[in-house]
């Protein structure tokens, strides 16, 4: 047997071995496929929007009345409880009616005497006992006392000084033993009727030509029977069970605020609302027939703060869209421009998507779907986690 020599084995060892390093060199550089990123969205859909208003606005009572005296005397006494509810015709003070009480016996007297003397002229003129001139003076003169003696009777339930209106009286500014007069400047007490509310709200005049120019060119229609309703925010932030509607507007522009007066009317059976207090009223201004709201958590803000979205385009890649917001509806945006319904609006992944890039689009688990609620959006979410 022959012996090989070593360079003969060695030969096709070292052969072999370099060439599997090579194909090791090879496949280390061939760099690793980058998997898709999934991202999860939301297909814009067209839909009726009603577009409100919230505007700041102060209560007014829907009636006041100021108590005054008609006639003059002493108070003697005061009839009601301060911060009640009254009725009207309540008698409120009543004030000393003696010497009226004179004024009217003494107008009675008066009376009787000269209607007794006109009658006896009547007969006498007849049988020309007395000139005619006689007869129209005395009938002139029971006339006149007759217009005494009502006078009288007038002066004396002045005496009782009544409710005007129906309402919730406040404090009285006199006690018993006061001396009132007729005409005098301060009142004696104020009544202000509660149930209904008035509430007068302000609204800047640019806002109202923009509402009219939209409901104009057709970008809004009008809200049809609500456009009268008003909606109330206490100012706890709660809102308040009963619906207004809208009595009035100002027909001129405050100089100093620029802005209209609105006035709603609104029940206030329980007395919750109080003259002078600060609300927001919610008017029902249009409605947007084809309006497209977008999830917050799919709008961004680029470095010039301007609103952003990211959009799937039809082949799976990622645009950059430019958008203009109108106002925050919820936790959505009312998108006037930028986007258009059946686009796929990215919601969720954003952190790992660019421009141009490729993704693999799934529906969002973190906002409604069209037609989704809430609960199943966190159904939906706990499913993806779970997978």
């Amino acid at each position: 047997m022959s012996i090989k020599p070593a360079s003969a084995v060695l030969i096709p060892l070292f052969v072999a071995v370099a060439l599997l390093s090579g194909c090791q060199e090879e496949q280390a550089a061939a760099p690793a496929k980058q998997p898709v990123p999934q991202v999860g969205i939301v297909t814009l859909e067209a839909e009726p929007f009603e577009l409100t208003t919230e505007l700041p606005g102060r209560t007014t009572a829907f009636r006041v009345a100021e108590v005054r005296p008609q006639v003059s005397g002493i108070i003697q006494k005061r009839l009601f409880t301060e911060g009640s509810e009254v009725k009207k015709g309540q008698q409120l003070y009543q004030i000393d009616p003696a010497v009226y009480e004179a004024t009217l016996k003494s107008a009675q007297a008066k009376q009787v005497s000269a209607k007794s003397l006109s009658d006896r002229y009547a007969l006498l003129v007849k049988e020309q006992a007395v000139s005619q001139q006689a007869h129209d003076e005395a009938r002139a003169a029971s006339l006149q006392a007759q217009a005494e003696l009502e006078r009288a009777k007038i002066d004396l339930r002045y005496t009782k000084v009544l409710a005007p209106i129906s309402g919730r009286i406040g404090r009285s500014a006199v006690t018993e033993g006061a001396l009132v007069s007729n005409g005098q400047a301060q009142e004696l007490a104020t009544i202000q009727q509660l149930d209904p509310i008035y509430v007068d709200v302000t609204q800047p005049v640019q806002d109202l030509i923009a509402l009219r120019r939209d409901l104009e060119s057709g970008r809004l229609q009008q809200a049809g029977e609500n456009a009268a309703k008003a909606r109330l925010i206490l100012p706890d932030g709660s809102e308040y069970p009963h619906d207004g509607t809208l009595e009035v507007a100002e027909v001129a522009v405050d100089e100093g605020t620029g802005s209209v007066i609105i006035r709603a009317k609104f029940p206030n059976p329980e007395k919750d609302l109080l003259p002078g207090m600060f609300v927001h009223a919610r008017l029902l201004a249009g409605v947007r027939e084809q309006a497209l709201l977008v999830p917050q958590q799919g709008v961004t803000r680029n470095a010039r703060c301007e609103p952003t979205a990211m959009v799937v385009g039809a082949d799976n890649k990622v645009e950059l869209r430019q958008i203009k917001t109108e106002r925050a509806v919820g936790n959505r945006w009312l998108v006037s421009e930028g986007l258009q319904p059946g686009d796929r609006v990215i919601t969720e992944g954003l952190q790992f998507i660019r421009p141009g890039v490729e993704v693999s689009p799934r529906p969002a688990g973190n906002v409604p779907q069209p037609g989704q609620s809430n609960g199943q959006v966190g159904a939906a979410s706990a499913a993806g986690h779970g997978e």
